[in-house]
């Protein structure tokens, strides 16, 4: 995960992370109607629904909006319907980005992240110029308390995880792509629970940036990832201890 762990200490760090629970449970619905419409509201033959109700679990989301989010899209409820948008652009300093999104409205949301993206620097690209660099992967978040790094370990590799990077404020456990709810399942049958599942673009080679530059990327992260519309955003974003240490320090 390029970049991902020390991204989300700085989110942390920052007071960013913890921010709107509303807004986190809003992505989850959309995420949880749209499994829900292109798999079927059954979570055992649904695999990106079962993983997606993982995360929900990890965020306490109330089991009202689970149900509500997976019959609007079921039918059952009327709902909104979403488009589902891969967009590839790229961060000042020429950082690679992937953003996925989730939108009822395509023309108003690429016309939202292209001004975004030409105000804070970057600029988008086209279909395929970004997403050669990455390759589909699991990811599980599961935060430190309460378990130590060599049980963590031993519980992850025996349940089928590739890797536990423990280098930030949380475990990222690694997963091959068709993996994830396998692994998340027996995590929590374990006795670890994850506060994200999901699946993730990891990049084959990474960028390291520094000073305003780095600044720069990080401040359009952040502005994507509050957008209403994203799901997602990933970047090949490499962030060496020293910049992050300068970015804490502002």
């Amino acid at each position: 995960m390029a970049g991902h762990s020390k991204w989300s200490t700085i989110k942390r760090k920052k007071g960013a992370a913890d921010a709107k629970r509303g807004k986190i449970f809003a992505k989850l619905a959309k995420e949880i109607t749209v499994a829900a419409r292109m798999g079927g509201g059954d979570p055992a033959a649904n695999p990106r629904l079962r993983s997606v109700l993982l995360t929900a679990r990890g965020h306490n989301m109330p089991s009202d909006n689970v149900d509500r989010a997976i019959k609007k899209g079921t039918g059952e409820l009327p709902g909104v319907t979403y488009d589902e948008i891969r967009y590839e652009l790229y961060a000042p300093g020429g950082v690679a980005l992937i953003v996925d999104v989730l939108t009822d409205n395509k023309n108003r949301t690429v016309s939202e992240i292209r001004h975004l993206v030409n105000k804070m620097g970057g600029n988008m690209a086209e279909t395929g110029a970004v997403s050669w660099n990455f390759d589909p992967q699991g990811l599980l978040v599961i935060p430190k308390e309460g378990i130590s790094e060599e049980e963590m370990f031993d519980k992850a590799i025996e349940a089928g995880a590739e890797d536990v990077d423990a280098e930030g404020d949380v475990y990222e456990i690694q997963t091959a792509f068709n993996q994830l709810h396998v692994v998340a399942e027996a995590l929590e049958a374990a006795g670890v629970k994850a506060e994200e599942v999901k699946t993730t673009m990891v990049p084959k080679t990474t960028m390291e940036i520094d000073g305003n530059t780095l600044r720069s990327c990080l401040r359009l992260i952040e502005e994507l990832e509050e957008h209403d519309d994203v799901q997602d955003v990933f970047s090949n974003l490499d962030i060496s201890d020293e910049a992050m240490a300068e970015v804490l320090g502002e």
